[in-house]
Parts: structure tokens; C-alpha cells; sequence
């Protein structure tokens, strides 16, 4: 007879937007929240027992619950406890796993009092999974989407040559990138002190952005590692970061056969290539920890 081997079921993509209402200052918590719990759930794959099946329905009606009763500090503090709430009051469910995402909202600036109209901010989206076993904890956040560009700075020159590259060396090109970010907290017990989840977050961002920025570029590798380091020399509560930087390349356009020259040092014309386009990706520890993000970020 076939053995089951791992599974878990759970409410995919419950959205949930909390409005905080601070006298006419309101403030807004919009995300997209998916549960998957696993545990004693062998019978209802062989025999289709429901006995010790939580319904998908619930950990829906949990989250909006929860939303309500608890409000939304953070992504990973309503996370947490959704996480221990499943884990705690169902005897089946072993472990719980939290996957978040954050869209952020910006306030409009009005001439009146009332501060309750928003714009939706189109950077980034903030992710975070928490992992619960009923003892330890895992907090793994981050974001996606988050477009940087340097104009200069940055150079790509002395790779391997072989018969098939055309590739010229460039002494001044655009790096650009669309930056996939995970960092890996070190809070995995109740007993520790827990991180400050949304200064972590707005800390995290600016480093990375700073070394993003300040870097003089050689490779976007290059780049990749001095954007984790700086995290972790800056973060204590951070022990690995992973990121997944697709290179934007820009190349220069040849506008010779119209008579223009089309110089970096003049301020160039570039196309915009969406595709294909390098991938580089990389893992930054803390000397004397293991990796325990997935290699690859699409099962995170």
C-alpha cells in the first residue's frame, strides 16, 4: 500500500484590510494572509475522515476574527498569532504556517483636519511566513517587486570569452534591478526578546538601499553581497538574507545611421530589455549560521 508523506491544507489568499481610527486620523493594514496547517492528518487522506479536519472556512473567519479582536501591529505580529492560535487549540494541527503579504498605503496630505484619504504606494510589496511547531518559531520576511536603478557607477568588464560572446565590455553602463528579498530572524523562542517587527523591516530596506546605492559596481554580484552584508552588520536580529536579483539590462541604442553619436558621457539613449535577462542570486550568512532559506524563493 502507497504511504502518505507530507501534507498540509489550508485558506489561500484571505485578504483582510484593518482601518485603525485614531480620532480622524485613520491608519490602514492591507494584506493578503494564507494559512496552511499540517499534523495527525492521515486519515483523512485514507478514508476521507473529516475528525480532525479544522475547515479551510474557519482559518478564513480566524483571520478576519483575529484582525478585529487583536488589530494588525505588524504583518509577523498578526502572524505570530494566528500561528499559535492553530497550533494551541487544535490537538491534530502540529505545526502552522503563516504566509503574508503587505500592501502599503500612503496618506494624502489635505488642507483640512481630517487625515483619512490614502494613495496606494506602488514600490514593494512586504512579504512574511511564520512557521510554528508548537515549541519553536521561524521568521522569515522580506519583499518583491522593489525596482532600484544606479545611471552609473557601475561597470562590466574582464569575464570569460569564448567564440559565442558579443557581449562589449562596458566601463559605464545603468545597473538596474528588481530586488526578491528574504532575511531569516534569530527570535525562535518565546523566552527571547521579540524583534520590533516594523522598525526591523524599515531598517532592513534602508540598508539595503544604501549599499545599493553606494556600491561602485563592478557585477551585480558584487552588488548582491554588499547588500546582505550591510543588513547583517546592522541588524543583530537578522542571521541570513537571500536575495534574487534579476539584472534590468539597458543597452545603448546605435544611432549612428541617423548621424548621432550616443555617448554615456553625453547622456546616452538606452533600450529597455525586459527579457531575457541575467538572474544573480545569492545567500549572505552570519559567520557561524546555517542557511535555512530555500534556494529557491518561489517555494518560500
Amino acid at each position: 500500500m502507497p504511504i502518505l508523506g507530507q501534507n498540509q491544507y489550508g485558506k489561500a489568499e484571505n485578504r483582510v484590510v484593518k482601518i485603525t481610527r485614531d480620532g480622524a486620523t485613520h491608519h490602514i493594514k492591507d494584506l493578503n494572509v494564507s494559512v496552511s496547517l499540517s499534523g495527525d492528518m492521515d486519515e483523512v487522506h485514507y478514508s476521507g475522515s473529516n475528525a480532525n479536519v479544522l475547515p479551510t472556512d474557519t482559518t478564513k473567519n480566524t483571520v478576519y476574527a483575529f484582525a478585529k479582536e487583536h488589530g494588525i501591529a505588524s504583518a509577523e505580529q498578526f502572524g505570530i498569532h494566528l500561528a499559535r492560535h492553530f497550533v494551541t487549540s487544535q490537538e491534530p494541527i502540529r505545526t502552522a504556517r503563516i504566509r503574508i503579504e503587505e500592501y502599503a498605503w500612503e496618506r494624502i496630505a489635505t488642507a483640512g483636519e481630517d487625515a483619512h484619504s490614502f494613495v496606494r504606494q506602488g514600490q514593494e510589496t512586504r512579504l512574511t511566513q511564520i512557521t510554528y511547531d508548537g515549541s519553536s518559531w521561524e521568521v522569515v520576511s522580506g519583499l518583491k517587486d522593489l525596482t532600484v536603478m544606479n545611471s552609473t557607477n557601475s561597470e562590466f568588464w574582464g569575464y570569460v570569452k569564448d567564440k559565442y560572446t558579443t557581449l562589449p565590455e562596458a566601463y559605464d553602463r545603468i545597473l538596474a534591478t528588481e530586488v526578491a528579498g528574504r532575511w531569516r530572524f534569530n527570535w525562535s523562542d518565546d523566552e527571547q526578546e521579540m524583534p520590533d517587527w516594523e522598525t526591523s523591516y524599515e531598517q532592513v530596506k534602508k540598508h539595503m538601499l544604501e549599499a545599493f546605492a553606494e556600491t561602485y559596481s563592478l557585477s551585480l554580484q558584487q552588488t548582491l553581497y554588499q547588500m546582505g552584508s550591510r543588513i547583517i552588520d546592522h541588524r543583530a536580529e537578522i542571521d541570513e538574507v537571500r536575495f534574487s536579483l534579476p539584472n534590468k539590462h539597458h543597452f545603448l541604442v546605435d544611432l549612428e545611421p541617423f548621424g548621432l553619436k550616443n555617448a554615456t558621457e553625453d547622456g546616452a539613449v538606452y533600450f529597455a530589455a525586459d527579457r531575457p535577462y541575467g538572474l544573480i542570486e545569492a545567500t549572505i550568512l552570519r559567520d557561524g549560521c546555517e542557511p535555512r532559506i530555500p534556494v529557491d524563493l518561489t517555494n518560500l
